[in-house]
């Protein structure tokens, strides 16, 4: 018996990563290489991320493990699918055991048992579902009593029990990051951008209620490893690697005041201080964190606001006060450390006149870096039951992902790609002003027309078909 452990991200293939060229490694994948490693579990780890879908097939066909557990995700879910699908058909591939974990899996368990084919689905978390379910196939036993599992028996879908969510994570090895050639990441970071970065994970669940995100793998929850073990992975981090930055990979860094308190304890004992970056909340961030997290080496806070209408925050179930998130952009700026925060725009109710005092907001917040996307319903989330009944796109399963769901909204779906690049056009414009300078004139001029032509852009969609 063999195992393999890999996913189904191809680099080569992402256009749009491409052009921004920032890949980190599958961090979930390499926690559960090392968990198994420590069970005495050999295993191999494939990643995928600069190889090819043909390089990928040539390593399994030489190889021939008996299992291989594939991490699937929103994203990856087309290309796993087809990789399933070439692994159950040819000879060559050994016809292995083929288990799927992740984040798409929980709520499309029927689809990924019957569509795609797979043999066994693990449900949240991997280290410990996978350890007895390899350790049951390894020894031809039973699977009815493993937990966190779905399969196929007599054509009917049968799932186990839920897992018991690990609680002390202290007991987690590090990520197994030897398995692959992390020189690779580190190179691409380098080469197009001069620094290098690293991924870390000091917690595990979000204890928060957003609508619109998906809680499928970790939960409703809040679990922490203690600082000083984080603290420790990165002064091997450091040694090993030698990274410019850190980001930290948490939903909220920051929801324990304590636990920072801690961390910024054991970074400046240790005197490993790291560049870091990381997500957290606004009021989750008070003066004494800002300031001890610049200490500890934070540059980049990325606070979540999702739209400047308090309307459409409180429809979203953020449960957080669109003026405290402002405020909160405006202090860090203050301190010197880099802002980002995230937009959403198309949600359910969301009108034009919100888009327009989300401008507003993006304006007076200035945040370093904003994100926007186009809502999209997640299949297991508040937002999908709440939109399932006004669904107008249903794509084919296998061949789309969740972005192509599209349900019926204030406004045609045209007038939010013209509401996008208006809020980009208008809140770059407004920057630029900021600046001043007959040297940026020319660009101000520029973003102004472009933010003017998207606006009527919106205007004449109102009226098109959907």
């Amino acid at each position: 018996m063999s195992l393999l452990l890999t996913h189904a991200y191809y680099l080569l293939e992402d256009t749009k990563e491409q052009q921004i060229m920032k890949p980190y490694p599958p961090l979930g994948l390499l926690y559960i290489s090392a968990y198994l490693k420590e069970q005495g579990i050999s295993n191999d780890v494939f990643d995928s991320t600069f190889a090819t879908r043909e390089e990928q097939l040539n390593y399994i066909a030489k190889k021939k493990p008996s299992v291989i557990a594939i991490y699937t995700n929103l994203m990856t879910k087309i290309k796993v699918v087809q990789l399933i699908q070439e692994l159950k058909s040819n000879k060559r591939y050994g016809f292995p055991k083929i288990i799927l974990g992740g984040p798409d899996i929980t709520y499309n368990t029927e689809n990924y048992l019957q569509k795609a084919a797979a043999h066994f689905l693990i449900l949240g978390e991997g280290e410990e579902t996978l350890f007895e379910l390899y350790t049951a196939i390894q020894h031809q036993k039973d699977v009815r009593a493993i937990n966190g599992i779905a399969y196929l028996a007599n054509g009917k879908i049968c799932k186990t029990p839920a897992r018991v969510k690990m609680k002390d994570l202290s007991q987690l090895p590090l990520p197994n990051r030897e398995a692959i050639a992390m020189e690779k990441y580190l190179d691409t970071w380098k080469t197009h951008h001069g620094t290098s970065s690293m991924t870390v994970s000091t917690q595990r669940g979000c204890p928060y209620t957003c609508k619109w995100c998906s809680t499928a793998v970790y939960g409703q929850s809040y679990r922490r490893r203690p600082a000083n073990k984080v603290v420790e992975e990165l002064q091997m981090l450091k040694t090993r690697y030698n990274p410019d930055a850190i980001w930290f990979v948490d939903d909220v860094f920051t929801v324990s005041h304590k636990w920072i308190r801690s961390f910024h304890e054991e970074v400046m004992r240790s005197k490993t201080i790291i560049p870091f970056e990381c997500i957290t909340r606004a009021e989750r961030l008070t003066d004494e964190i800002l300031q001890l997290l610049k200490e500890a080496g934070c540059y980049r806070i990325w606070i979540g606001a999702e739209s400047g209408s308090q309307k459409i925050i409180d429809a979203m179930d953020r449960r957080v006060d669109v003026n405290v998130v402002k405020e909160a952009i405006q202090k860090t700026n203050r301190l010197g450390m880099e802002t980002g925060t995230f937009i959403m725009l198309g949600y359910p109710g969301e009108n034009e006149a919100d888009i327009n005092t989300t401008i507003q907001y993006l304006k007076e917040a200035n945040p370093t870096h904003y994100t926007i996307t186009v809502a999209y319903p997640i299949k297991g989330t508040s937002l999908y039951s709440e939109i399932e009944d006004k669904i107008t796109t249903l794509p084919d399963w296998k061949t789309s992902t969740d972005r192509e769901i599209d349900f019926k909204r204030t406004y045609p779906r045209k007038f939010y790609d013209f509401a996008v690049k208006r809020v980009v056009s208008e809140v770059n414009y407004h920057k630029e002003l900021l600046k001043g300078g007959k040297r940026s004139l020319p660009i101000t001029l520029k973003l102004k027309v472009k933010s003017i032509a998207a606006h009527w852009g919106m205007k004449l969609s109102k009226s098109s078909l959907r």
